[in-house]
């Protein structure tokens, strides 16, 4: 192998790829002990396949999918777990006194060498993508056969007397760890486990879509769901009722919140984690995926300094991300936020959160009434869920206060019909509300596999009916980096409507909804199926994910 001394930017700024400037940013921003790779990948400036396209041609070192790699798996105990992870290699043949191994970065000498003095082999390198190499650990180095003969030979009717569920070194602690840690490797959102009647079946949700990834037998659901309770801080002898709690974990060196929900259903407990990653870039508005006009006219609304924004969506829309995004913004020193959420997902430093908590009373309007006697500037509220609640936001905002909050309504136009429905005179409505966002996620097209092809026709006569242009259209082939789905990470779709003085009389005179829709279009609202068309042509995401969210009328 030719030892370069050319470093890993230079490479980069003569491939094109990036600019000096952009170097210069990711190497100031970077963490102490990351790699600059991994921070242009993590930045999205690049994709890991570009970055390892300029270390093949660059360094003469091949490149390889580990996708379905036929691995020796004889050669896992030369090369341990924990070596394994420390420098992001996997062993993949022998030849003689050579060991062929997949790395992320093949001029990690230090790594070479300390793999060379470990296994007495020679060590010759292949470039692998990041991803690539921790799903192929978690998947080869975690199969534990002897864990799940051992479980699998468990009596179901008894918790925690046939196992320890507390012992760091319990093959059931192993296996919860096994699959928080390919969660998060994955990039699940949630982790389901569901009862059945003769097995359990673990599910991860992977940008928005559910997949099976491993079924067990029925025999370990108790000790799994007492393993997790313990975890979570819930008892673990209480299994008739539903149970809320949160876990704190360092998944390699990454601090990862989950919350735990259990449903007892007719099989047993169902137990689901949504995963909360605490290094996660979503606290920055501006990667949200707004576009310019829309991203203008929300930072507008959240600068005001009084009136009520509202996001609006469906479960699992990502309006709590958008929330959290809009808080960091306004989040200065000179500013009071505090907020009462159900519950508090991720915690803001510096901004005061506060739990709804139904048994003594701390309902979401029993709590903004304590809130607005602590002289807070913003409020926000996690959700607005009835009559009582609306009316002291509606309040608070009318009193020199900014609230922002979340509604479950289909559009932004629906949010103003669906207050007057719960009882809040128009005039209020009218007063008090600055905007309302509309918010869906659609899943993006993978930039490794991606590739421009022909409309339809129907693709056509789509994008004609809303006046938009259309030559070509993105689709993912389908390749090792996206598990062959031709989606990779997921991206917000929009719709921002501001009210203005006509909407306002509007709203007051109980106009019908096609005439306040008039009187959106004219102020150039940007609605849900052409900001998806919009991306669209921008190469971002697929016809048939924008229509699976957003209506076209």
């Amino acid at each position: 192998m030719i030892r370069t001394k050319k470093r890993l930017g230079d490479l980069l700024i003569e491939a094109g790829l990036i600019t000096e400037d952009q170097l210069q940013a990711a190497l100031a921003q970077k963490a102490p002990r990351q790699r600059l790779g991994e921070a242009l990948v993590q930045r999205g400036t690049i994709t890991e396949h570009q970055l390892i396209e300029v270390l093949e041609v660059q360094l003469g070192i091949p490149h390889i999918s580990l996708f379905s790699y036929p691995f020796d798996k004889k050669l896992f105990n030369l090369v341990s777990k924990e070596m394994a992870r420390r420098h992001l290699v996997i062993p993949l043949k022998k030849d003689g006194d050579k060991l062929f191994i997949a790395m992320s970065d093949p001029l990690d000498f230090l790594a070479i060498d300390d793999l060379r003095l470990s296994t007495g082999f020679q060590i010759e390198a292949a470039i692998a993508t990041r991803d690539d190499i921790v799903r192929a650990i978690n998947k080869y180095y975690n199969t534990d056969d002897a864990l799940e003969e051992f479980l699998g030979d468990l009596p179901s009717k008894d918790v925690a007397s046939e196992v320890d569920v507390t012992d760091i070194d319990s093959p059931i602690v192993r296996l919860v760890n096994m699959l928080l840690s390919n969660a998060a490797s994955q990039k699940a959102s949630d982790i389901h486990i569901d009862p059945q009647e003769t097995k359990v079946v673990v599910r991860y949700r992977i940008d928005g879509v559910l997949r099976v990834e491993r079924v067990l037998p029925k025999s370990m659901q108790n000790v799994l769901a007492a393993r997790i309770k313990i975890m979570a801080n819930l008892d673990i002898t209480e299994y008739r009722i539903p149970q809320d709690g949160r876990i704190k974990v360092n998944l390699d060196f990454h601090p990862i919140d989950l919350r735990v929900s259990t449903l007892p259903t007719v099989f047993g407990e169902k137990i689901v984690m949504r995963l909360m990653d605490m290094g996660s870039t979503l606290n920055d508005l501006a990667k949200l995926g707004f576009n310019q006009l829309n991203f203008k006219r929300f930072n507008d609304m959240i600068e005001k300094p009084t009136g009520i924004v509202l996001i609006t969506g469906p479960t699992g829309s990502g309006k709590s991300s958008t929330l959290y995004a809009a808080l960091n913004r306004l989040n200065r020193e000179e500013v009071n936020i505090i907020t009462i959420e159900d519950p508090v997902e991720y915690q803001l430093e510096g901004i005061n959160q506060i739990q709804v908590n139904q048994n003594v009373g701390m309902t979401f309007a029993a709590g903004l009434r304590s809130i607005l006697r602590q002289d807070p500037n913003i409020v926000m509220v996690g959700e607005i869920r009835d009559k009582e609640t609306v009316d002291v936001a509606i309040r608070a905002s009318l009193t020199g206060h900014l609230v922002l909050s979340t509604l479950h309504t289909n559009d932004s136009l629906g949010t103003i019909t669906r207050l007057v429905d719960m009882g809040v005179e128009p005039f209020m409505v009218a007063s008090a509300l600055s905007g309302v966002v509309a918010q869906r996620l659609v899943r993006k097209v993978c930039r490794d596999c991606a590739e421009t092809v022909e409309p339809s026709k129907r693709e056509i006569d789509i994008f004609q009916r809303r006046g938009i242009r259309i030559e070509k259209v993105p689709r993912g082939r389908g390749c090792s980096s996206c598990n062959m789905t031709g989606y990779k990470g997921r991206i917000a779709l929009h719709e921002v409507l501001v009210i203005n003085d006509e909407l306002r009389r509007a709203i007051m005179d109980g106009e019908t909804f096609q005439v306040l829709r008039d009187i959106a279009v004219k102020n150039r609202t940007i609605f849900l199926i052409d900001d998806g068309l919009l991306k669209i042509k921008q190469g971002l995401t697929t016809t048939e994910e924008v229509l699976r969210v957003a209506i076209l009328e």
